[in-house]
């Protein structure tokens, strides 16, 4: 299969974004903070003495739980809990509960003993680790990621390497909420340590992010979503930023984001995020409604980019008037009000250059269905950029209006085709009677399309080479092809 693009849409140059497989079992990055972290003065003392704190005040509680009973039994056999397709369990490695995404954890704690004996029976007698069990129509996945375990129970014919992704998704949430550094020292001081303590109102972020995961394809195909604008557009909000920023001390990153896309992203020198931790981002924004009150102030470890420290983050919507989010984060502690004043700079230049507008125009402009780009046979796709981690896909038409569940359970499926670990495949064609599936994997981009029922391949085949042509011609609108620094 050939395409007439000389030039994959939306590649550029060098990317904002770390590229990766949205699909790899997340190993944590070498510290990308190092050499920063060489040119100030980083005060971990104080942390350290916070968190020996915070563990021997509960080194008297018991951390016990009820044995299962009638009681529970009921519980587990209580429709609302039996009638869910998944559920989640994060738990430590002496069994002591953690999370669960439905139900009470005192309730399941015998459940959560179970799950650690399982995977403690596997190492002990194989050396090995548990990854998953099949019981019928059931999926049960496990990931060890010490000083945690956790799993889930699917029912939603996913593969195992997209519930593994989901579940390093919330340990890094975890993660973004701790770091992997205080986390490991908690339960080096004390094996049967509850964490639920340190993640008081985390959990509602874990429960966000497993939704975001089950509607959204950006953490599907590991990549980014851009607020369509145009590159003249994109590029003045980048120099606002710029030109407000280059001069405050040890700023990391700039992100302005708005309906869970991206507008702009401008990084110190060398550094960039990766998507993962872009996704954490989003989902801290869209899961926090009190952030539009205020400009808050908030640590925050992108696991990705260095899970041993916290970055220092100020967030804040820009004006009542447009409700794009602006993150300025950085290493210091003690710039807020530095970081303050370079927000309200930029406001003023977005104002004065009417790309305050231009976002608003954007966000409340419906972007083209197939139909109305005038691909009469074509009902939705997912194309992704490999080289900058971007991705489009067109507004929703029926019948995925309002089946948008099912669209994105025909994309997991092609996508469990192109990247299953056994037998990957590079095309894929599926007819029914309901739509046909085409997926694609080159090396330059990945791209996923529904059609209408009766198209032939001949016919496909040419309607991909049009529609990669119109993505090409208006990349600059679609994606980020600039990487602009401080």
């Amino acid at each position: 299969m050939s395409s007439t693009v000389e030039v994959e849409p939306g590649a550029a140059p060098e990317s904002v974004l770390v590229t990766a497989d949205s699909c790899e079992n997340f190993e944590h990055m070498n510290s990308s903070l190092e050499e920063i972290k060489n040119l100030i003065e980083i005060k971990q003392a104080a942390e350290e003495s916070t968190i020996e704190t915070v563990v021997s005040e509960n080194l008297e509680e018991t951390g016990n739980f009820s044995e299962c009973d009638d009681d529970e039994d009921d519980y587990v056999q209580n429709s609302e809990w039996t009638s869910r397709k998944k559920q989640v369990f994060v738990l430590s490695m002496a069994g002591k509960p953690i999370y669960s995404r439905y139900g009470n954890e005192d309730k399941l704690a015998w459940l959560f003993g179970v799950m650690q004996t399982l995977v403690s029976f596997v190492q002990s007698t194989n050396d090995d680790c548990i990854k998953s069990i099949h019981a019928g129509d059931t999926t049960f996945v496990f990931l060890v990621k010490k000083p945690l375990i956790l799993v889930t129970v699917s029912k939603t014919h996913e593969s195992e390497n997209q519930l593994i992704s989901q579940l390093n998704y919330v340990f890094n949430q975890i993660t973004s909420t701790l770091t992997l550094t205080r986390l490991n020292k908690i339960y080096e001081q004390r094996q049967n340590y509850d964490l639920r303590r340190q993640l008081t109102g985390a959990e509602r972020l874990i429960d966000h992010l497993l939704d975001f995961t089950e509607k959204e394809p950006s953490f599907l195909l590991g990549a980014v979503q851009c607020l369509p604008l145009a590159s003249s557009v994109r590029n003045t909000i980048s120099s606002a930023i710029t030109g407000a920023c280059n001069k405050i001390k040890n700023l990391v990153f700039a992100i302005l984001l708005a309906n869970n896309k991206l507008i702009t992203l401008v990084r110190m020198k060398k550094y960039c995020l990766h998507p993962a931790d872009l996704h954490l981002i989003f989902n801290l924004v869209q899961a926090s409604e009190s952030l539009k009150n205020s400009e808050n102030w908030t640590p925050l470890c992108l696991p990705r980019f260095d899970s041993s420290g916290f970055l220092y983050c100020h967030v804040s919507y820009l004006s009542e008037d447009c409700q794009a989010c602006l993150l300025l984060l950085t290493v210091e502690r003690d710039v807020f009000y530095v970081l303050s004043q370079a927000k309200q700079a930029i406001v003023e230049k977005l104002r004065r250059t009417n790309c305050l507008e231009a976002i608003n125009n954007s966000l409340t402009t419906n972007e083209e269905t197939c139909l109305t780009a005038g691909f009469t046979e074509l009902r939705h796709y997912l194309y992704k950029c490999k080289s900058t981690a971007q991705f489009y896909q067109p507004s929703l038409a029926p019948p995925y209006t309002l089946e948008k569940e099912r669209l994105l359970e025909l994309y997991k499926r092609a996508h469990q085709h192109l990247h299953c670990s056994s037998r990957p495949l590079k095309l894929v064609f599926e007819k029914s009677s309901k739509e046909v599936v085409l997926a694609w994997d080159t090396k330059g981009f990945e791209l996923y399309v529904v059609f209408e029922p009766l198209i032939d391949t001949t016919g496909a085949i040419n309607l991909v080479g049009k529609l990669l042509n119109w993505i090409k011609n208006r990349e600059d609108k679609l994606f980020h092809l600039n990487a602009p620094t401080f």
